[in-house]
């Protein structure tokens, strides 16, 4: 018998005991559930740093058939993996479900990367600790899900490795399964971090250069960027690899420019699908986009730093276009001249000169801002288009022409005559008219840098429009500041001497091509017989009044030389003739610039090329004489599937200006390449060459 103490200690034991054996139980039951919806951990012995495990959330959507699964990965120190586009190097994680069963489909979803430079390489992926949601679809909810998977996981530091994993479940009884909070907690928290669609971030324009091999991409979000990153990729895209982007936020507006890179040589995007990752400190959104061919915007970063680079070195450029040579014919001889005189004197000169060539820029650009403001059309050397600036540069040019020959008999006003011959002397002021003068011939001249640069400042505000022309200036300004700062650079001149009157005479020379040049601008405003006969007096004129001043000896001293120049000049083609064998004819048939041509032209498979040119624009010329008159251009827009278009900006026009804008123009001349692989259309450089036209004529030629 037992008393009742005992009886109370042996209760409680037996208690104790149902208690324990019911929390055992229960914790069997629950580590039997866990095992039969999760691998549990695995290490690879060869790589200890890297763990991974794969498991069922144990959520089942049953008219959809289809189940919710994660792949967690831990990393040690700074071992990581890849995202889905792992970036210049490595490889993404590959998950192979050829032995699963009742298994159709496994949707991986990848949560927002970040950038790693490994080895100078920039990669996209994960450190630490990664959660990858996963969605598995399955063929038949009464049958038993057999997973069965081989995960092969690159992870790098500074060696990379790839290892597999055998992923393996017991069979799961879908329609018994339950959500295993844990799990689903798990999935829910690497669901936050993978990109969603979402109206608040909104596709501007996605846009390819094949020229340059870029790619752009315009977005807006309704709250705005703070540290965004945009990423892109694709399945069409696979051999393709994007830099990280060139990024630009204004407001709401974010553009990204990445250059593109194929290991196969040059790529082409447009008409391709792709995936962009836009992401932010609150936000992760994927948009699909397909690529155009249209002009890449310029960017504000751009503006600031390299803008102003291009316009200065444009502005140094512009003093070796044949506009300006006459100028500096007449700055040499003045250099000359002055080799003698003070530093003092040297300094003021070329200060002067300078000075001249500044203001001339600030005044084109009020000029500009004047007719902006006024919603007139604007444009480099668009003041070309007033027969009343060509008039008045003839009456300078000429005058200019008259002094260096020595002769300024013209009768005027004798305050203004005394005033405008000095301009060619040596005075302040007629070194400070020269700079003018040298700035208002260069208008008229594209040169490289000088485009860009213009066309931007023309789109931007007062502040970034003053800025660029200032720049222009310095650009141009350069050569005459280095002798103002160094006059003792002058030194190096020739002694002035007796050969001073003959140079002089050559300078006058090249100052009646320019006039004459100029001349024959008036001939869509005059007609040609008027410029002809006007042309004619004036070379008479001159050559009366250079007999009268110098003697005939001058004057046959200066037809010996215009005969000289021509005969070499044959001498040297006969000599070059396989060079230039297709006579310099212009019998292409050009049609009239029409933007909905251009449409029909390459809907129906056609290469067009579209000139937009003007008669006082010498780059044009230039273009024109030494490329497009050439083979095998010439050659090329002869062929039935090519149409040459030309929008002729010599006279104001409306369509040219607007076609001009449309390409974020705002000066000629302007090239542009159409085709069934490029509708949007491939603008060419300012400078042109053979192999620049025929490569962007075969490139917009391709069908696909």
């Amino acid at each position: 018998m037992f008393t009742i103490q005992q009886i109370k200690v042996i209760a409680r034991f037996r208690s104790a005991v149902i208690l324990a054996s019911a929390l055992l139980l229960s914790a069997f039951s629950l580590s039997a559930t866990e095992q039969s919806i999760s691998t549990g951990w695995l290490t690879h012995p060869d790589h200890p740093p890297a763990q991974v495990r794969f498991m069922l959330t144990g959520e089942v959507d049953k008219s959809n058939n289809k189940a919710q699964g994660l792949l967690e990965v831990k990393l040690d120190d700074e071992w990581k993996t890849y995202w889905r586009s792992p970036g210049e190097g490595g490889v993404s994680p590959v998950l192979d479900l050829s032995q699963s069963q009742n298994l159709s489909n496994l949707e991986w979803f990848w949560p927002t990367p970040a950038f790693y430079e490994q080895s100078g390489l920039m990669t996209l992926g994960y450190k630490h600790n990664v959660v990858f949601p996963m969605e598995l679809t399955f063929e038949d909810i009464n049958q038993p899900l057999h997973f069965s998977g081989r995960l092969t996981l690159p992870t790098c530091t500074n060696i990379c490795v790839l290892t597999d994993y055998d992923l393996e479940l017991p069979p799961v009884e879908l329609n018994k399964l339950e959500t295993e909070a844990s799990a689903q907690h798990l999935f829910q928290q690497g669901l936050a971090s993978v990109p969603k669609q979402s109206d608040s971030t909104t596709l501007v324009s996605a846009s390819f250069d094949a020229l340059s091999q870029k790619l752009q991409v315009q977005l807006t979000h309704d709250a705005g960027w703070k540290t965004p990153q945009i990423l892109i990729d694709g399945p069409e895209i696979t051999d393709d690899y994007f830099s990280q982007p060139v990024v630009e936020v204004d407001g709401s507006l974010i553009t990204a420019t990445y250059n593109v890179t194929n290991w196969l040589g040059d790529t082409d995007l447009v008409g391709k699908t792709i995936s962009i990752t836009a992401s932010d400190e609150l936000f992760a959104h994927e948009l699909t986009a397909i690529v155009d061919a249209k002009p890449l915007t310029q960017s504000a970063d751009t503006s600031i730093i390299t803008m102003i680079a291009f316009a200065f070195l444009g502005g140094l450029i512009l003093n070796i276009m044949p506009c300006v040579l006459p100028v500096l014919g007449m700055k040499l001889n003045s250099m000359v001249a002055s080799s003698a005189s003070s530093k003092r004197s040297i300094r003021l000169q070329f200060f002067a000169s300078a000075a001249g060539i500044l203001t001339s820029f600030w005044l084109l650009a009020t000029g500009l801002l004047i007719l902006k403001f006024t919603g007139n059309a604007i444009g480099w050397g668009i003041q070309f288009q007033s027969p009343t600036f060509i008039g008045f540069m003839v009456i300078i040019t000429a005058l200019f022409t008259a002094n260096l020959f020595g002769i300024f008999e013209i009768q005027l006003p004798s305050r203004f005559s005394t005033s405008i011959a000095s301009k060619g002397n040596n005075t302040t002021l007629g070194h400070f008219v020269q700079g003018m003068f040298a700035t208002l011939l260069a208008t008229p001249c594209s040169a490289p840098f000088l485009g860009t640069a213009v066309a931007f400042a023309l789109g931007a505000n007062v502040f970034e429009m003053w800025v660029i022309f200032t720049s222009l200036g310095l650009g141009m300004a350069l050569p005459w500041l280095l002798f103002a700062l160094f006059p003792e650079l002058v030194s190096f001149m020739p002694k002035p001497g007796m050969w001073m009157n003959k140079i002089k005479i050559i300078f006058g020379l090249m100052m009646l091509v320019t006039t004459l040049w100029l001349l024959s601008l008036l001939s869509p405003f005059l007609g040609s017989t008027t410029v002809w006969i006007v042309t004619a007096l004036l070379i008479i004129f001159l050559l009366y009044k250079v007999g009268k001043k110098h003697g005939k000896n001058t004057v046959i001293a200066i037809l010996a030389i215009i005969v000289f120049s021509s005969s070499a000049l044959l001498i040297i083609g006969s000599m070059t003739t396989k060079h230039w064998v297709t006579p310099i004819v212009d019998d292409i048939p050009w049609q009239s610039l029409e933007q909905h041509s251009i449409n029909e032209y390459v809907a129906q498979g056609k290469t067009v090329f579209v000139d937009v040119t003007a008669d006082w624009c010498i780059t044009c010329k230039a273009n024109k004489i030494g490329v497009i008159l050439q083979d095998p251009v010439y050659s090329t827009l002869h062929q039935e599937n090519v149409i040459a278009m030309k929008g002729d900006w010599t006279h104001p026009s409306e369509k040219v200006t607007n076609y001009l804008k449309s390409h974020q123009r705002f000066g000629v001349p302007l090239n542009v390449v159409y085709g069934p692989n490029a509708p949007r259309g491939l603008p060419l450089p300012v400078i042109l060459t053979s192999n620049d036209i025929i490569q962007a004529i075969e490139y917009a030629g391709r069908t696909n």
